[in-house]
């Protein structure tokens, strides 16, 4: 399956990056081409809609850190919304749901 990401300006500091398909090796990079002008744009608040993502690997993980890496480094806001069961037990075990601000039907 194709990953589509969209992004969708909601306010000046605000923008809603919403992904539909699977993020693994060879998808993350398009996740990660789309965030990082937003990180540039030094953008306030950055919102993932990850409510179509139904599988997410290692690299898909890593990409959505080293976003809230850019984030944290310019005191933004990096949430994470609606995951899907499967991609929330990921971040479950490996801890990262209490690193990442997450909101939404599995959060």
């Amino acid at each position: 399956m194709k990953l589509d990401v969209k992004v969708e300006k909601t306010s000046d500091c605000e923008v809603w990056v919403r992904v539909k398909g699977d993020v693994n090796i060879q998808s993350s990079p398009v996740l990660r081409a789309k965030l990082k002008p937003l990180f540039e744009q030094k953008k306030g608040e950055i919102h993932i809609d990850l409510s179509g993502v139904s599988f997410m690997d290692s690299s898909g993980i890593a990409t959505l850190v080293e976003g809230l890496q850019w984030a944290r480094n310019t005191n933004g806001r990096f949430v994470l919304h609606d995951l899907q069961e499967t991609v929330n037990d990921i971040f479950v075990l490996a801890k990262l749901d209490a690193v990442f601000e997450m909101v939404g039907s599995q959060a």
